[in-house]
């Protein structure tokens, strides 16, 4: 799992930046509210990320702060309730914001988010109003597990990476499946040598 990204700045659209790390430029979406925290093109930033792999959709998303990416994998737990509505809601409102209006289940405040209609509101309340409640008494957040070292396994940052090369997901999990580096090999080096293989298939 990637949980951080660190490297330079190189572009930004509406939705997303590209950051090439390690010799690899890669597209992470972020909310808009956070385009504006991150700095400008040219500089070293670091951003905590979600991997979303869906059948052949891979996408990565990515937060300024950790509590940020923290909220957002406890909406996109929600039934129903996807990562681009998430960083949609996100986009509108802080993290602190949507913890206070789901607590306070004040689904009239995340109606006025585009997008989130009534019931979906009804639902995110439902769902994540117990888990807040128990986060702030306990100091325990929503997210789906502890965080790990960013510079471990990397796995998923080649997968990302043969995907956004042109390559499907079975390619590219099947690729990285036989592919055998020494320890300390570069995350480029690794793609590199996941290529190499497909190439001779």
């Amino acid at each position: 799992m990637i949980v951080a990204l660190e490297g330079i700045f190189e572009a930004r659209a509406a939705d997303s930046i590209v950051l090439k790390v390690g010799g690899i430029s890669l597209s992470v979406f972020v909310p808009t509210s956070s385009l504006g925290k991150l700095g400008k093109p040219g500089d070293m930033v670091r951003v905590h990320t979600h991997l979303h792999i869906r059948e052949d959709v891979i996408a990565l998303y990515g937060f300024p702060a950790a509590e940020d990416l923290e909220m957002f994998r406890g909406l996109v737990s929600v039934s129903g309730f996807g990562p681009k509505s998430a960083l949609a809601l996100l986009s509108f409102m802080s993290a602190n914001e949507v913890a206070g209006a789901v607590v306070a289940g004040d689904t009239e405040r995340l109606t006025r988010v585009p997008g989130i209609g009534k019931k979906t509101a009804d639902r995110l309340v439902l769902e994540l109003k117990g888990k807040m409640e128990k986060g702030l008494k306990t100091g325990i957040g929503l997210g789906s597990g502890a965080t790990h070292s960013a510079g471990g396994d990397d796995t998923s940052a080649v997968v990302a990476a043969l995907y956004s090369l042109g390559y499907t997901m079975r390619e590219a999990a099947q690729a990285v499946e036989n592919l055998r580096v020494e320890p300390g090999t570069t995350l480029e080096d690794k793609v590199k040598k996941a290529l190499r293989g497909l190439a001779r298939r």
